[in-house]
């Protein structure tokens, strides 16, 4: 059984720093697509960055490409868990963030819509004041 589950968000000024985690349960590491997305209140759901397990090769999908630059995901193989790491936080990164999976689905990661991640977390809050 998958299992994900969120953690390290939390109230940061402009300009600060957080690092999301995402540990995975029943996931093995190879040949999947891990994501994280962003929800801000009343807007849809949206890609941040996406990883394909296989490789490890990194995507940066925000439609607006604001987060270039700015936010790192990652891998740990030994502890089965994805990060996002969050530098020079703006006030538009303000939403619930979410890590999903979508297992043997890679290599071509950023070319899956949020509705093909079969197994989502239970989201994390990120708000940054000015």
């Amino acid at each position: 059984q998958v299992q994900l589950v969120e953690s390290g968000g939390g109230s940061v000024q402009a300009g600060g720093s957080l690092r999301l985690s995402c540990a995975a349960s029943g996931v093995t590491f190879s040949g999947d697509c891990m994501g994280w997305f962003r929800q801000a209140s009343g807007k849809e759901r949206k890609g941040v960055a996406t990883i394909y397990t296989g490789n490890g090769r990194t995507y940066y999908t925000d439609p607006t490409d604001s987060v270039r630059g700015r936010f790192t995901i990652s891998l740990d193989n030994a502890k089965n868990t994805m990060y996002l790491q969050m530098n020079s936080l703006k006030p538009d990164d303000t939403a619930m963030y979410y890590c999903a999976a979508a297992l043997a689905r890679g290599p071509f990661c950023p070319a899956l819509a949020p509705g093909e991640y079969r197994y989502w977390g239970q989201g994390t809050q990120v708000t940054v004041s000015s």
